[in-house]
């Protein structure tokens, strides 16, 4: 077989780049784990730091600090008047304004009338585990960096959790890849939010990891506390349950959480007196009603067909992640192809994440990324064990030429 020869450089400017990058390829090459770590240990601080100095004053906050205080205001307009003052003395006057007043509309409203308030608070008293996270806290903080503590928090222990998955797979060096998907799945906006999001999705990937590494009681625990942080998880773990079942996966872990959640989801609703899935589904994606007391819409399906089609269509063209979800089953696929496939354990487990989210968005179609960030990294980390065997077997393929070419000085070209 003929070969050419490689061409050297002749002019020192490009002899000094092409050694440079040699050696930028090879110090990498031999440092990529404690250069990965590195990199995305600095991302997961600064985006740490990002949710404590510059959050996100979003309108939610006001409910969720109603909620996590009705036991020591149990009159509405009392309550109002608290969650109110205290967001006021948390943010600044721009946002404060930017909360309260929207020239008559539905802000304006709510600011002003706290019985309409307060028939909104099921859907947010749901989350039963953010508003008794913020209320025990907000004995030792105020009550809005309470919750900025509590985005710090998760954004730290997520990152730790996925460098401990990406450390037990021996794929460190990927670490600034998980980063890139992280910024792409807008995770610096969950963690400026103030919102049980990113602690659910913290809880939940910590599960994840359990399970993978077959500790039941933690898998267990840690799904039921992502649930109680955010109880429409309850789709997930429905999907997961009925896959091991069905391809008979041993993991009582999973099996346990999904059994505790789908008991709680119905003593929680209750509690709460959350206002049910269609008035919900109304408020949050046809329209925004004052009062949720006794607001029981007739089920229309032209209506939920025009409401899927509008958050389909937003989603696509407005948030990521839709394309962070393909961006996954064409790595699964890939790697697939390539002859580097998941076992059934880890398998079962991405099945159900992409199904969990198709999912969520039929039941509940809403368009915003962070109801389905939970599901968007573990996929990738799934990946990366048969990702570092594809890179592995790249580096012996070209090294192979050097120790196995078939010809001999003198052979017949």
């Amino acid at each position: 077989m003929l070969t050419r020869p490689p061409t050297v450089p002749t002019n020192p400017l490009d002899r000094f780049t092409g050694a440079g990058l040699a050696w930028g390829e090879g110090t990498y090459a031999r440092l990529a784990a404690p250069i990965g770590a590195a990199a995305f240990s600095l991302y997961i601080l600064l985006t740490a730091a990002t949710a404590w100095i510059m959050p996100d004053a979003n309108w939610d906050m006001l409910p969720y600090l109603a909620v996590a205080e009705e036991g020591t205001y149990p009159d509405p307009q009392v309550l109002h008047d608290y969650a109110y003052s205290t967001v006021k003395a948390g943010v600044s006057a721009a946002d404060y304004k930017t909360l309260t007043d929207d020239g008559g509309g539905y802000r304006s409203h709510m600011a002003e009338n706290a019985a309409d308030f307060h028939s909104l608070l099921g859907m947010y008293r749901i989350k039963f585990l953010y508003a008794e996270i913020l209320s025990g806290l907000s004995h030792v903080v105020s009550p809005v960096e309470a919750m900025r503590l509590v985005s710090v928090v998760s954004v730290l222990l997520f990152g730790g959790i996925t460098l401990i998955w990406l450390r037990s797979e021996g794929a460190l060096a990927l670490a600034p890849i998980v980063g890139a998907v992280l910024i792409m799945a807008d995770f610096g906006d969950a963690a400026r939010a103030s919102t049980p999001d990113l602690m659910c999705s913290a809880l939940f990937l910590g599960g994840l990891f359990a399970y993978v590494r077959k500790r039941e009681a933690a898998t267990a625990i840690l799904l039921f506390l992502a649930f109680m942080a955010r109880p429409d998880n309850i789709v997930f773990l429905a999907i997961f349950a009925m896959l091991l079942i069905i391809f008979r996966q041993r993991a009582w872990g999973a099996l346990a959480g999904f059994a505790a959640s789908f008991i709680a989801y119905f003593a929680i609703s209750h509690w709460a007196q959350h206002p049910g899935w269609w008035p919900h589904l109304w408020f949050s994606t046809i329209e925004q009603h004052y009062n949720m007391d006794g607001f029981e819409p007739p089920f229309s399906l032209a209506a939920y067909l025009k409401a899927f089609a509008a958050s389909l269509l937003r989603a696509i063209n407005a948030n990521s992640w839709v394309g962070v979800s393909v961006l996954a089953l064409a790595g699964w696929y890939a790697l697939g192809r390539a002859g580097f496939r998941l076992d059934r354990r880890a398998g079962i487990l991405l099945a159900a994440l992409v199904l969990g989210v198709l999912a969520k968005f039929t039941v509940f179609p809403i368009h915003d990324t962070r109801i389905y960030f939970p599901n968007l990294l573990p996929p990738f980390l799934l990946l990366a064990c048969p990702l570092m065997a594809l890179w592995a077997s790249a580096g012996q393929r070209r090294v192979a030429p050097h120790v196995v070419g078939g010809d001999k000085p003198g052979d017949p070209q």
